[in-house]
């Protein structure tokens, strides 16, 4: 018998459901080993159905792990279906195509049961502080260079931990406690999950999730092509170039058609994959553009299978955006992170005001490892923001990532864990894009290195060459630098730093939107009080 939800009882079982999922994420927060967890919150928690279909994810999550979370589970159901599956069971792996793209992020998925019948999974997803290989960085040929790859299988079967498969890992990896340690934080969010579910099954005397997830997924996509149906039919192109590598740029291209309650995407015409880690995985690139369509069209939908029914999407094999085995994909994001940006070049067509001008992503970031006095080896990463592009209303956010929302990393933390100078991190004068809504800034960070022995350095940069573009008359926002030493230095290869050396970064900023010329006479003079405008170039 279909069991019916009133209003308010359905609500309940909704904030109930956010409740169980965001205690997860501050108990994994407050359980873990690395700063990627800790300080810059990549990682994820996600509630599916039994069949691996969203229904909740925590408020603290990374977009794109939003769609490739519950892709991954339903992959672990081709490799281990229901009469496969028992209590206890901890499912993993990190597979480029069937996760998240890139070896780093590590998928741990739990099937709960419920009187022997498998009713839901509580599933994670965070970015390992090392998984082995070569350092992080754009310049491996293949994926086996990125570290290790781990296949579909049980971490823990019916409550029994693989212990070869630990040993395996602790072995592959340069930060073996800090890697397992943050594996067993994110199965204690799993079980936080299960735990909570329980207790709120039997409070509402649920048998199963059949009917709620229905309501719920099904309220979700109604409200999705309600709001596809306000958009005019067509069909919308829009492409942009990236830096590339070695000064080859990438050019990437969508075509977006909307017909009736439903939006097909189209990346036909994109360039092809590349011997480099920047190739995005499909997974990767249909989390992040269905996040564009999603902000454009019904940005405060709750983030479930519902709200995702009526978009799909296709790219061609061979291409950046769905490269094939064994493309390498280590640094996916300096691709995949312009994938919302092209969504927003076909909407803003049709409804400019919801959109904003380019930000200064892809976020940068700093990988480091090396060997510590005494032969331990580390293995550090730290995430550096742009500016935000500028909008309809308001000026682009300063120093924050978009379209993931990773936190910089704090330089209290970075000095404390890795033997590195904070010289300084400030903003950036003159980097946000003029408009009449200015970009926002990019900072500067200035980092001596104080370690007795060398650091292998490698970094995540682009828009070093074209810069974030402004819209409806804005300015383009300052492109990125990287120095080392004081000499200007290609971003995408990896280098060798020792005592004394210096690495300067220097994050894009957004660009503007709207007529600079329209900007109040108030605001300007507030930009150079604060110092985000030199007073030569308060009037550009």
């Amino acid at each position: 018998m279909t069991r019916t939800f009133d209003p308010i009882e359905l609500e309940l079982l909704w904030r109930r459901l956010i409740s169980a999922v965001d205690e997860a994420a501050v108990a994994m927060v407050r359980t873990s080993f690395s700063t990627l967890v800790r300080e810059s919150y990549d990682f994820s928690c996600v509630i599916t159905d039994e069949t691996g279909q969203s229904l909740v994810q925590a408020s603290e999550s990374i977009p794109s792990f939003i769609g490739t979370l519950p892709e991954t589970v339903k992959h672990f159901l081709r490799f281990f279906p229901p009469d496969r599956l028992a209590p206890g069971d901890v499912l993993i792996t990190n597979d480029i195509w069937l996760g998240t793209g890139h070896l780093p992020d590590i998928t741990l998925a739990k099937p709960i049961f419920r009187d022997g019948k498998l009713i839901a999974f509580s599933a994670t997803t965070a970015h390992a502080p090392d998984i082995g290989g070569k350092i992080r960085s754009p310049e491996p040929r293949e994926v086996f260079e990125e570290g290790l790859q781990i296949p579909p299988m049980k971490m823990i079967a019916a409550g029994r931990t693989d212990e070869t498969l630990v040993a395996i890992i602790r072995k592959n990896v340069r930060t073996p406690d800090q890697t397992m340690g943050d594996l067993y934080a994110q199965i204690v969010a799993l079980d936080v999950m299960e735990d909570r579910l329980r207790v709120l099954m039997d409070g509402y005397g649920l048998d199963d999730l059949t009917d709620l997830a229905r309501e719920i997924q099904g309220r979700c996509e109604t409200a999705m092509r309600a709001a596809i149906r306000e958009l005019p039919d067509g069909t919308y192109r829009s492409e942009l170039k990236t830096d590339g590598i070695m000064e080859t740029p990438i050019t990437m291209k969508l075509e977006l058609t909307i017909k009736g309650d439903e939006i097909s995407m189209d990346f036909a015409g994109t360039d092809a994959q590349v011997d480099r880690a920047i190739n995005c995985a499909l997974c990767y690139t249909t989390a992040m553009a269905m996040y564009g369509v999603k902000v454009c069209t019904s940005p405060n939908l709750p983030n479930n299978e519902g709200a995702f029914r009526p978009i799909s999407l296709s790219a061609p094999e061979g291409c950046i955006v769905n490269p094939q085995f064994p493309a390498p994909g280590g640094s996916r994001m300096l691709i995949g992170h312009y994938v919302p940006m092209l969504v927003f070049g076909c909407l803003g067509q049709i409804v400019p005001e919801r959109v904003m001008a380019a930000c200064g992503s892809p976020m940068w970031g700093m990988n480091q490892s090396g060997v510590r006095e005494g032969g331990k080896p580390y293995a550090n990463m730290f995430f550096y923001n742009g500016g935000m592009g500028g909008n309809t209303q308001r000026d682009g956010i300063t120093c924050l990532s978009w379209p993931s929302n990773v936190s910089s990393t704090s330089i209290e933390i970075s000095e404390h864990i890795a033997p590195l100078r904070f010289h300084h991190k400030k903003l950036r004068p003159d980097s946000g894009g003029p408009g009449r809504h200015r970009g926002g800034l990019g900072q500067e960070i200035l980092i001596e290195s104080r370690s007795e022995t060398p650091i292998a350095v490698s970094f995540l940069a682009e828009r070093t060459i074209f810069p974030a573009f402004g819209i409806e008359g804005g300015k383009d926002g300052a492109p990125g630098e990287l120095r080392i030493n004081g000499e200007l230095t290609d971003p995408k290869k990896q280098y060798v730093i020792r005592k004394g050396d210096t690495v300067s970064l220097g994050t894009p900023g957004g660009g503007g939107h709207g007529d600079p010329k329209q900007r109040s006479a108030a605001a300007l003079v507030a930009d150079v009080a604060a110092g985000y405008v030199t007073a030569e170039n308060s009037y550009r």
